[in-house]
């Protein structure tokens, strides 16, 4: 494998659980700029604090025309009904 063909991923910084509790507000402005970072307890990573996955936009109308209201969907519900559910 030549050099241009190994992967140039960067080792994630890790934090013991008490040094993360301490500087978590500066962990976490590490993770909104792109860092992720492992927590360890006593040499095992218990925990990691990554980026959030980017959000799809959502596209209005989307299901335009897929369901339709009815014209009776404001009417009283029938007199039966209304007593099996006890109203």
């Amino acid at each position: 494998m030549t050099k241009s063909d190994a992967r140039t991923e960067t080792p994630r910084a890790r934090f013991g659980v008490h040094e993360a509790k301490t500087h978590l507000s500066k962990l976490l402005q590490r993770v909104s700029a792109g860092d992720s970072i492992d927590i360890e307890r006593r040499g095992v990573v218990v925990a990691q604090l990554v980026p959030p996955a980017v959000a799809h936009k959502r596209e209005v109308g989307f299901d335009r025309g897929r369901f339709t209201v009815p014209d009776d969907f404001n009417d009283l519900l029938p007199d039966e009904l209304l007593r099996d559910f006890g109203i």
